[in-house]
Protein backbone atom coordinates (compact mmCIF):
# COMPACT_ATOMS: atom_id res chain seq x y z
CA UNK A 1 0.00 0.00 0.00
CA UNK A 2 1.50 3.38 -0.87
CA UNK A 3 0.05 6.84 1.05
CA UNK A 4 0.67 9.79 -0.71
CA UNK A 5 0.66 13.24 1.38
CA UNK A 6 1.96 16.47 1.29
CA UNK A 7 -0.26 18.42 -1.63
CA UNK A 8 -1.84 21.47 -1.42
CA UNK A 9 -2.64 25.09 -2.39
CA UNK A 10 0.13 27.09 -3.22
CA UNK A 11 0.60 30.68 -4.91
CA UNK A 12 3.19 30.52 -8.12
CA UNK A 13 6.75 30.10 -7.30
CA UNK A 14 6.13 28.56 -3.88
CA UNK A 15 7.05 25.11 -3.21
CA UNK A 16 5.52 21.39 -1.76
CA UNK A 17 7.26 18.78 -0.61
CA UNK A 18 5.36 15.23 -1.54
CA UNK A 19 5.33 12.71 0.94
CA UNK A 20 4.97 8.98 -0.09
CA UNK A 21 5.19 6.19 2.53
CA UNK A 22 4.67 2.38 2.00
CA UNK A 23 3.87 -0.58 3.36
CA UNK A 24 3.14 -3.83 2.48
CA UNK A 25 6.26 -4.29 0.67
CA UNK A 26 10.39 -4.39 1.11
CA UNK A 27 10.54 -0.80 -0.29
CA UNK A 28 14.11 -1.16 -0.87
CA UNK A 29 13.37 -3.60 -3.41
CA UNK A 30 11.36 -1.42 -5.44
CA UNK A 31 12.16 1.61 -7.85
CA UNK A 32 9.44 4.27 -6.93
CA UNK A 33 8.28 7.03 -9.33
CA UNK A 34 6.08 10.11 -9.08
CA UNK A 35 3.28 10.68 -12.08
CA UNK A 36 0.62 13.18 -11.88
CA UNK A 37 -2.70 13.95 -13.99
CA UNK A 38 -4.72 17.39 -14.47
CA UNK A 39 -7.91 16.86 -15.37
CA UNK A 40 -9.11 16.05 -19.02
CA UNK A 41 -5.12 15.08 -19.91
CA UNK A 42 -3.22 12.03 -19.44
CA UNK A 43 -0.95 10.90 -16.59
CA UNK A 44 2.49 12.18 -17.12
CA UNK A 45 5.73 10.79 -15.50
CA UNK A 46 7.35 13.06 -13.33
CA UNK A 47 10.49 11.88 -11.97
CA UNK A 48 12.23 8.28 -10.09
CA UNK A 49 14.34 6.70 -8.49
CA UNK A 50 16.11 3.43 -8.30
CA UNK A 51 15.61 1.01 -4.92
CA UNK A 52 18.76 2.16 -3.51
CA UNK A 53 18.87 5.67 -4.76
CA UNK A 54 21.64 5.25 -7.09
CA UNK A 55 20.13 6.14 -9.90
CA UNK A 56 17.17 8.87 -10.29
CA UNK A 57 14.95 9.99 -14.00
CA UNK A 58 13.34 12.82 -14.89
CA UNK A 59 11.00 14.58 -17.05
CA UNK A 60 12.76 17.26 -18.80
CA UNK A 61 9.72 19.52 -17.82
CA UNK A 62 10.72 19.65 -14.26
CA UNK A 63 14.56 19.30 -14.19
CA UNK A 64 15.44 21.69 -11.96
CA UNK A 65 12.53 22.27 -10.64
CA UNK A 66 11.97 18.77 -8.70
CA UNK A 67 13.80 16.56 -7.13
CA UNK A 68 13.05 12.80 -6.05
CA UNK A 69 14.65 10.87 -2.95
CA UNK A 70 14.00 8.20 -0.91
CA UNK A 71 14.80 7.30 2.75
CA UNK A 72 14.64 3.29 3.08
CA UNK A 73 14.61 3.27 6.46
CA UNK A 74 11.28 5.06 6.74
CA UNK A 75 10.00 3.49 3.72
CA UNK A 76 8.87 6.75 1.86
CA UNK A 77 9.76 8.76 -1.06
CA UNK A 78 9.58 12.25 -1.39
CA UNK A 79 9.18 14.88 -4.20
CA UNK A 80 10.52 18.19 -3.77
CA UNK A 81 8.79 20.80 -6.00
CA UNK A 82 10.03 24.11 -6.62
CA UNK A 83 9.35 27.00 -8.40
CA UNK A 84 5.39 25.92 -8.72
CA UNK A 85 3.54 27.02 -11.78
CA UNK A 86 0.01 27.29 -12.25
CA UNK A 87 0.21 24.15 -15.00
CA UNK A 88 1.94 21.92 -12.47
CA UNK A 89 -2.06 21.82 -10.54
CA UNK A 90 -2.97 18.13 -10.62
CA UNK A 91 -3.53 15.26 -8.89
CA UNK A 92 -0.08 13.34 -7.85
CA UNK A 93 0.48 10.23 -7.71
CA UNK A 94 3.41 7.84 -6.09
CA UNK A 95 3.97 4.00 -7.61
CA UNK A 96 6.39 1.52 -7.25
CA UNK A 97 7.76 -0.79 -9.54
CA UNK A 98 10.87 -2.66 -10.50
CA UNK A 99 12.34 -0.20 -12.94
CA UNK A 100 12.78 3.51 -11.93
CA UNK A 101 11.60 3.84 -15.94
CA UNK A 102 9.01 6.42 -17.03
CA UNK A 103 6.28 4.18 -18.64
CA UNK A 104 3.19 3.85 -15.80
CA UNK A 105 2.58 0.46 -17.00
CA UNK A 106 6.36 -0.61 -15.32
CA UNK A 107 4.89 0.46 -11.88
CA UNK A 108 2.39 -2.05 -10.13
CA UNK A 109 1.14 -0.30 -6.82
CA UNK A 110 0.25 3.12 -6.87
CA UNK A 111 -0.60 5.57 -4.10
CA UNK A 112 -4.31 7.20 -4.09
CA UNK A 113 -3.20 10.53 -5.25
CA UNK A 114 -2.48 14.21 -3.92
CA UNK A 115 -3.87 17.17 -5.09
CA UNK A 116 -1.79 19.95 -5.82
CA UNK A 117 -3.08 23.59 -6.46
CA UNK A 118 -1.23 26.22 -7.72
CA UNK A 119 -2.54 29.37 -8.05
CA UNK A 120 -1.69 32.51 -9.87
Amino acid sequence: QLQASGGGLVQTGGCLRLSCAASGLTFSNYAMGWFRQAPGKVREFLAAISGGSRTTVYAEFVKGRFTISRDNAKDTVYLQMNSLKPEDTALYYCAAGPYNSRPSGTYNYWGQGTQVTVSS
